[in-house]
């Protein structure tokens, strides 16, 4: 009697059409006078087969088993079929030009090219649109009583609900209202024209349509992103928008997707009471396009450090650059040192910003400001700043114009990441500065200043000072212990150690440096002992 046990019966029906279906169950999954066992659900009727066979001793065997069954992903219950008249867009026919404008499309990551791609090649029906659900975009149709015809609105009339109105030149008596909703992915999947109709009477409408970007998570490529361009394929012969960022999950600690329906979604707002939003965001620009993130509350103490550094590093900054004049100075070298190595820095952001590669900035931004900037740049030219009649008033001004460029570069390049932090800090300097409202529309950093023969030398410097902090450290003793004498030796000639060597000197509190100006040829590279 169950004519559609599973999806096999489904496919089994459409390949012998000249089968007739006997049709048992109604919508409520209760079986019809077509059964003798009317009345009843299938768990009951399976019971009551059982006895039946039993009392007629036609039952051979009976044991436990364990088998797969399809549920509903919710509430589990298990799923069933029934034939009824349903609303369909017809496109298996055009899978072809479907996987044409797929590859239109520029995708981010491009390897998510292939989950559409699979999906498009293993579509074996059109697409169903209708929906036996309470409320929703209705279908415009009704239908005569007696022959069952559809009678279709007029497109003036749109919207309209039939269950609300009759059809011009017809009564209540003789129409019967469709009463099935549209999918939802049936009215989604027009999102881009129905938000450009929108601005229809505004002067920016023409450039809506086709959109620049749809960004989304890579679980909704085969219903959301598809169905899209299979709408705009059919209604605007394009592609709906010109690029896709494709995203993956937030998980639980365990690896999970998070959903309201397990019960195992982090609410953001509480976070963001205990975090930050910033630190929030911090965390969630840590994940690469198209890779799922864990989630642990713990990982939101990154963003709070970094924060904070980076609140202190501008307070120092701003504290050195109360008497800056904002005039143009030579650049001493390590000061071109930092610049080169944040150009290098800006010019991979705004490349890896374009591919939408949020997170290798974020990585390189972080990585720069902690290591480069806080750890190496601000210790070595704290000398310089504090002590301008020791080392000269143009040597403090080369480092307040880095300051300067490299802590605004800095704010700018992690605005997108940490955009409330950020425009607090550029709010107490640099707006006026720049007579920008906000951070968020001043200029991208486009600073840019590479120099190779600046970098080889200034690392020789940074090499110098971590190896001297690294030897404090482990002897136990203050950084600010000096070093009563120090030997280093590397490829730079002695004039251009003789660049940086008050520097080196400053960095490390060395009382006495004797350098060894090694062949450049030389195997051995950069070398230091010391004495403290």
């Amino acid at each position: 009697y169950c004519t559609y046990g599973g999806l096999d019966c489904v496919l089994w029906m459409a390949r012998h059409p000249e089968a007739k279906p006997i049709h048992i169950m109604d919508e409520t999954g209760t079986y019809n006078e077509k059964s003798p066992y009317k009345g009843m659900n299938s768990d009951e009727a399976r019971k009551q087969i059982l006895a039946d066979l039993e009392e007629k001793g036609l039952l051979i065997k009976k044991e436990p088993m364990r088998h797969t069954t399809n549920v509903h992903e919710r509430c589990g219950t298990p799923i069933e079929y029934i034939a009824l008249n349903q609303w369909f867009i017809k496109y298996l026919d055009l899978k072809d030009e479907f996987l044409a404008r797929g590859n239109e499309l520029k995708w981010y990551p491009d390897h998510m090219r292939n989950r559409f791609e699979n999906w498009v090649k293993g579509l074996q029906w059109d697409w169903c649109i209708s929906r036996q659900r309470f409320s929703g975009v209705p279908f415009p149709v009704w239908y005569e009583k007696k022959t069952g015809k559809p009678i279709f609105a007029e497109e003036k009339d749109l919207p309209i609900d039939p269950l609300k109105r009759i059809p011009k030149g017809h009564t209540k008596e003789d129409t019967v209202p469709e009463s099935d909703i549209m999918d939802t992915w049936a009215t989604s999947s027009l999102t881009p024209q129905i938000t450009a109709e929108l601005f229809r009477t505004h002067p920016v409408f023409p450039k809506l349509f086709p959109m620049s970007l749809r960004p989304q998570a890579h679980d909704i490529i085969t219903f959301w992103l598809f169905n899209t361009v299979v709408r705009s394929h059919l209604h605007n012969h394009c592609l709906p928008w010109k690029e896709t960022m494709i995203s993956g999950w937030a998980l639980d600690p365990h690896g999970k997707k998070m959903s309201k329906s397990k019960g195992n979604v982090v609410e953001p707002q509480i976070m963001i009471g205990k975090s930050s939003a910033d630190a929030l965001r911090f965390w969630a620009a840590g994940s690469k396009l198209g890779d799922d993130l864990p989630f642990q509350e713990k990982d939101l103490l990154t963003g709070q450090k970094f924060a904070t550094k980076l609140w202190n590093a501008s307070k120092f900054a701003f504290m050195h650059l109360m008497d800056y004049n904002h005039e143009k100075h030579d650049l001493e070298l390590v000061d071109r040192y930092i610049l080169s190595k944040l150009s290098r820095i800006i010019e991979a952001s705004t490349e890896n910003f374009e591919r939408y590669d949020y997170s290798k900035t974020k990585l390189d931004v972080e990585s720069f400001f902690w290591h480069d900037f806080c750890d190496n740049y601000l210790e070595i030219v704290k000398d310089r700043l504090y002590n301008p009649d020791k080392r000269g008033e143009e040597a403090k001004r080369s480092a307040q114009f880095t300051l300067f460029e490299t802590l605004l570069s800095l704010l700018k390049l992690m605005a997108p990441i940490m955009p409330f932090l950020t425009e607090e800090i550029y709010q107490a300097y640099y707006a006026d500065l720049e007579r920008k409202k906000s951070i968020h529309n001043s200029e991208w950093p486009a600073f840019s200043l590479i120099d190779e023969e600046a970098e080889r030398i200034g690392q020789f410097v940074i090499d110098a000072v971590e190896h001297a902090r690294r030897a404090k450290s482990e002897r136990k003793v203050s950084l600010k212990t000096p070093i009563k004498q120090m030997f280093l030796r590397g490829k730079l000639t002695v004039e251009e150690f003789g660049l940086v060597y008050e520097e080196i000197k400053a960095a490390t509190f060395a009382e006495e440096i004797e350098y060894e100006a090694l062949p450049a040829n030389s195997e051995m590279g950069f070398g230091c002992e010391l004495e403290i």
